[in-house]
């Protein structure tokens, strides 16, 4: 029962750090309905609207970020499933361990992945 609480535990934490990417896209949206929405009325002026590759990598990176997060906690639930149902066996219980690891090895590394992306970004942009 402990060994199910603490993966609950963790996919519960994943699962908030995946939702938590989703509310930037929507805000990033919303701005650019205002600015459409501003640059009717003030002659089809406002900011800079266009797509700039910067931009498009960013959005792109957030969607793979998102993609990646809910298949390692899809991956964690099916490790756990396995786990739950292994009845004892070694062999399963084995493969229910290793389908978790590695799932929270893929998403260390997809995290890490993405870092550093983000800060060549963020630098190359200045």
């Amino acid at each position: 029962m402990k060994k199910l609480l603490i993966a609950l535990a963790i996919i519960f934490g994943f699962g908030l750090a995946t939702v938590s990417v989703l509310p930037q896209s929507v805000s990033a949206d919303a701005a650019d309905e205002i600015c459409a929405g501003a640059g009717a009325a003030n002659g089809g002026k406002c900011g800079d609207n266009g797509a700039s590759l910067d931009k498009i990598f960013k959005n792109i990176i957030q969607i793979f970020a998102i993609i990646i997060g809910l298949v390692g906690i899809i991956m964690i639930m099916v490790g756990g499933f396995k786990y739950v149902t292994a009845n004892g066996d070694s062999s399963n219980i084995a493969s229910a361990k290793n389908t978790i690891i590695y799932a929270l090895v893929g998403l260390v590394i997809a995290a890490t992945a993405q870092s550093i992306v983000w800060f060549v970004l963020s630098n190359a942009t200045k």
